[in-house]
């Protein structure tokens, strides 16, 4: 399965991934909703910078997958304070999802940067930050396809 990812540039998220600071990204709800459920290991995540609109430009592999059950603020807050060091959350950050009741954290490896391809943002039924797709390829705008992962 493959994934679209819509990172935060404020955070840097995408950057330190590349640069494999961060091996490991979080969502976080008050209610169950995508990612929760459907993500597994082995599935490709490709990655979009919040700052740079409908351009894919890299891809990691998903090495381990957490969804918790609904957890009290204490568990959520232990839960993100254990893996921390994976997923280098700056404080802001760790202050908006810490205390969400349903956590998912994804592991990511080989995370490599991949020549940008534009995605066709009026194919997404809803705005969001996580995006399951059976294939990839049907949301790259013509001309541009991916070489495999």
């Amino acid at each position: 399965m493959d994934h679209l990812v819509f990172l935060d540039s404020k955070y840097n998220e995408f950057e330190n991934l590349l640069l494999g600071i961060k091996t490991m990204i979080i969502r976080g709800a008050q209610n169950l909703r995508i990612p929760y459920g459907s993500v597994n290991e082995g599935d490709t995540l490709y990655f979009v910078n919040s700052k740079c609109e409908g351009e894919i430009r890299a891809r990691g592999k998903v090495s381990s997958v957490f969804c918790s059950g609904m957890l009290t603020v204490e568990e959520s807050f232990e839960t993100i304070i254990r893996n921390q060091d994976k997923l280098q959350l700056p404080d802001n950050q760790f202050e908006k999802i810490a205390g969400c009741r349903y956590l998912v954290l994804v592991g990511v490896e080989n995370t490599e940067k991949i020549t940008p391809l534009r995605i066709e943002l009026n194919r997404l039924k809803e705005l969001g930050d996580w995006y399951t797709v059976d294939n990839i390829e049907e949301y790259i705008l013509s001309g541009h396809g991916i070489i495999s992962a």
